[in-house]
């Protein structure tokens, strides 16, 4: 029998949990719109409520202001609206500020044209350059003009956690909004929105155990929010139109809770990622000198190509990634690489091992014995000289 397969592309989206799944099963079974006031969606509206409960309790916020969508990415552009909404009234943001290695639906800019979106410089790890933040905060505020910074919380390629505290702390004395995409370190690392002191944050089911296709936008505190996206009907208090997917929601809901109680691994898993950076000779480990996720490193074998190491991997049962998920198919360095200035040679062959709530430490060794079999084939050379 054919030993299972390692699954290490948690970031790209980990498996559902079997909590989750059963509970969508019930709410599929379950008769009703959400919206409609019988009791059946009375019914509907009650799990809808208690997901939105659970999913502010993974961030620290207050359940009136999450908004759930349909995805991150939905979520992302939501936010990045250069028209908000503060009490009865609207203010309008001129330029947009994001992160150089931001995910591509932040780096798209949103509902912002491409000339009032500016990147922030980061620095050969991949961390922002606060110096750069400054200045062109400086700039705009110069020119009369208002900021909206866009920084993720934890790099979803190199997992390099942003001091989103100390960026929103520098975008205030400027007057400034804020939003961060917590997407991947959402039950990885401790997440808590009052302190980050961020006006919006954004999650992803799918990235802890969740389903696919849902998401939230979480306000802060100063209560300003973007205008919708999708405009019709009054869900989502009028902040996100269309019929809410019950199941979806639901399951987004169980996934946070037992995403909370994940938070327990970060020892263990942050020992697991340093076994594999050590063990995957003769690898590189990016980003190794900045803070990161316990779960997610970004490895290059110089002289390979990432695609043959990924299918080489694959065809051993290991599946791990080469960038983000949301840019396969394209051939090219990844704009993360390329914004860190990683030589070429390095950022040619940059794959990313990530893993989760499922994988176990026989998964890890089981690894790290199936990249020395493919390390002997691909770089016999270099395993031999070591």
């Amino acid at each position: 029998m054919a030993a299972p397969r390692i699954y290490l592309d948690y970031n790209a989206g980990a498996p559902l949990r079997p909590e989750v799944r059963a509970a969508m099963i019930d709410a599929l079974d379950a008769t009703g719109n959400a919206s409609s006031v019988h009791g059946e969606g009375r019914a509907a509206r009650s799990k809808v409520e208690l997901a939105r409960r659970l999913v502010a309790k993974l961030v620290g916020a207050d359940p009136v202001r999450v908004i759930f969508t349909s995805g991150g990415t939905e979520a992302n552009v939501t936010v990045l609206s250069p028209k908000m909404r503060i009490g009865a009234g609207e203010i309008a943001i001129d330029t947009l500020l994001v992160g150089a290695t931001e995910h591509p639906s932040v780096l798209a800019g949103g509902r912002f044209g491409k000339s009032d979106t500016l990147a922030i410089a980061v620095d050969g790890e991949g961390r922002l350059n606060l110096d750069d933040l400054s200045g062109k905060l400086d700039g705009l505020q110069a020119e009369g003009k208002r900021a909206l910074v866009s920084v993720m919380l934890a790099n979803n390629e190199t997992g390099v956690i942003q001091p989103v505290a100390e960026i929103a702390a520098i975008a205030r004395k400027f007057g400034a909004l804020v939003h961060t995409d917590a997407i991947q370190a959402a039950g990885r690392i401790p997440v808590d929105i009052a302190a980050l002191g961020v006006d919006f944050l954004t999650l992803s089911a799918h990235k802890i155990g969740g389903p696919q296709g849902a998401g939230a936008i979480v306000l802060g505190g100063d209560l300003a929010s973007p205008l919708p996206l999708l405009v019709g009907g009054g869900q989502e208090k009028y902040s996100r139109a269309g019929t809410q997917n019950v199941a979806a929601i639901v399951g987004f809901g169980v996934a946070a809770e037992c995403a909370r109680a994940d938070l327990d691994r970060q020892a263990e898993w942050t020992l697991w990622r340093d076994e594999i950076a050590t063990a995957a000779h003769p690898a590189i480990l990016l980003s190794g000198g900045a803070d990161r996720l316990p779960q997610t490193l970004s490895l290059s074998v110089e002289g390979l190509q990432a695609e043959t190491l990924v299918i080489a991997l694959d065809l051993e049962g290991a599946a791990v990634s080469a960038g983000s998920a949301c840019s396969s198919g394209k051939v090219g360095i990844s704009h993360v690489m390329k914004a860190m200035k990683v030589p070429e040679s390095q950022a040619k062959a940059a794959i990313r091992v990530s893993f989760g709530w499922q994988t176990s430490e026989s998964d890890i060794r089981r690894f790290t014995e199936v990249w020395g079999r493919v390390m002997r084939r691909l770089a016999p050379g270099v395993t031999r000289a070591a």
